[in-house]
């Protein structure tokens, strides 16, 4: 059964049930909220089914699926995941019913296109990270930004339409660039098949225009300093949700671009320009961290912290060891459960209030105390408390990258404590304190769907904190794999040069060819 289509394309089937809806406004509201949830929960159901059926002692792609789609041009429908995928797909089908769960009484206008535009990005995001054919990839990379748009442009706060536009002009035009490097791969290798391009060698003249090609587009989606700009608007004037997702799965497809396409595909390019990533990693850790310090907006904190974050992720990536990028791909997945809950803990004070000015709270453990015992688990997961999901990813990247460079490491390490500072100093300013304000005295704790969805949140950042090796077990095989295959022409750069890296190869071909006949004849 093509499992890994009927995942992505589930909620597309939602969507046409969603659309075909008719009645009153409010019944084809309601009607709608409960079509995308239950159509997002069956659809976390079947990626349960290939979470538990994925081969965790397998390195290669599996549930592969190929259908022709462009045979002239031999460009195909092709489908897999590895180890590396498979965390980003079950997170994406995660977060999405979540998202539907937690915008049940928020969104009010709209709601049955919303729910559309949800379950839409849904497909979007699993095509992803399930496509193994360039062009299939460039396809769902792209048409991501459609959903996300509407939604900030549609949904969002006062200067949304200014954000949304910001978004996608900041995105479109980093990926405008991967469409070049993607038709120079084309000519090159004569094929757009991801796994075929990994084990193509590309000549090093044109290695590092198309490195540098794909890290335009995939720099601004994870997104690193300097074009991270984009970010912190389009969080401030996303509906909650849609802040969820866009600090949940969408910052991971440009890390995930890095892991999937610029190493692989690019190895001695990728080695070259290692200095340049650990500059821009650090500058991100250190100079968003202090920016977040400075922030009287919650979102716009937390924004910050993501591009904070996201720097410890590239770094881990390009330490190029098991450590390191196993690491990254924890960081990334306990980052895309926290940043989200997060954000939905800001979400529930400004459903109340509708300000996320930090000034205007203060003292809401007196009035809304399981609120601030929720709050206090997802502050101490992004400090990196150990126990919780934070700890792990970010211990991991400490110890990878130190394996590289002890000077990056040193500055990388500082995010640790500027993290610490500015969440910390949130959390004082919100919860603690005394309760002077009456509007703030006036509100409620939290209602039982706000409980129902942090409570999934709640359990996963304690049992990744507690038992990583269930999910480090999923990615493990792939990323040994990965290090085995492309370290060795990475370090070849690193000690001898670019030459060195390219002949090294054909010699130990020669040399064992020569050896053969010899060995017969003996």
């Amino acid at each position: 059964m093509p499992i890994l289509s009927l995942t992505t394309f589930l909620p597309l089937v939602g969507a046409a049930l969603i659309l075909i809806l008719k009645g009153d406004e409010a019944a084809v509201a309601r009607n709608a909220r409960y079509v995308a949830l239950w159509t997002s929960l069956i659809t976390f159901a079947v990626s349960l089914v290939i979470w538990f059926q994925f081969d965790r002692t397998v390195e290669g792609f599996q549930f592969v699926e190929q259908v022709e789609w462009l045979p002239a041009l031999g460009i195909n429908y092709h489908m897999g995941v590895d180890g590396i995928s498979m965390t980003f797909v079950l997170l994406s089908t995660l977060l999405t019913p979540i998202c539907i769960l937690a915008s049940w009484e928020t969104i009010e206008k709209r709601v049955k296109e919303y729910m559309v535009a949800f379950l839409g990005l849904e497909t979007l995001m699993v095509g992803t990270f399930c496509a193994l054919d360039f062009v299939t990839f460039y396809v769902f990379f792209e048409c991501v930004l459609i959903p996300m748009y509407l939604i900030i442009g549609i949904w969002g706060g006062p200067r949304r339409v200014y954000s949304a536009i910001k978004f996608f002009l900041f995105t479109l035009a980093g990926s405008v660039l991967m469409l070049l490097a993607i038709l120079a791969m084309y000519q090159l290798a004569g094929t757009t098949d991801i796994p075929t391009l990994m084990a193509f060698t590309f000549d090093p003249d044109i290695q590092f225009w198309l490195w540098l090609a794909l890290f335009a587009s995939f720099a601004v989606k994870v997104p690193m300093w300097p074009v991270h700009t984009w970010l912190p608007d389009a969080h401030v004037e996303a509906p909650t949700a849609g802040s969820v997702i866009l600090a949940g799965v969408l910052l991971k497809m440009g890390a995930y671009g890095f892991l999937r396409f610029s190493i692989p595909m690019l190895p001695e390019a990728s080695a070259y320009f290692t200095p340049l990533v650990y500059a821009l990693s650090i500058v991100a850790v250190i100079y968003t961290s202090l920016v977040a310090l400075a922030q009287e907006d919650m979102k716009k904190l937390i924004a910050y912290s993501s591009v904070a974050h996201m720097g410890f992720v590239t770094a881990g990536i390009f330490s190029m060891n098991q450590q390191g990028i196993e690491g990254a791909l924890f960081q990334m997945l306990a980052h895309g459960v926290v940043s989200g809950a997060l954000f939905l803990c800001v979400g529930v004070i400004y459903d109340r209030l509708h300000t996320r000015e930090i000034a205007r709270y203060g003292g809401l453990v007196h009035n809304m105390p399981r609120y601030a015992f929720v709050f206090l688990i997802f502050t101490m997961a992004s400090v990196g408390l150990p126990g919780t999901a934070g700890f792990i990813g970010e211990f991991l990247i400490m110890v990878g990258v130190f394996q590289d460079s002890t000077w990056v490491a040193l500055f990388i390490a500082t995010g640790l404590i500027l993290g610490a500072a500015y969440m910390l100093w949130l959390y004082r300013r919100v919860v603690f304190g005394e309760l002077t304000k009456d509007d703030v005295r006036a509100m409620a704790d939290m209602s039982w769907r706000e409980k129902a969805v942090f409570a999934p949140l709640v359990i996963l950042v304690f049992w990744m904190g507690i038992y990583p090796v269930s999910f480090t077990s999923i990615f493990g095989p792939t990323v040994e794999a990965f290090v085995r295959d492309y370290g060795p022409r990475m370090e070849a750069v690193a000690e001898g040069g670019l030459d060195a890296a390219l002949i090294a190869p054909a010699l130990a071909m020669e040399q064992s060819e020569a050896a053969a006949p010899a060995a017969g004849s003996q």
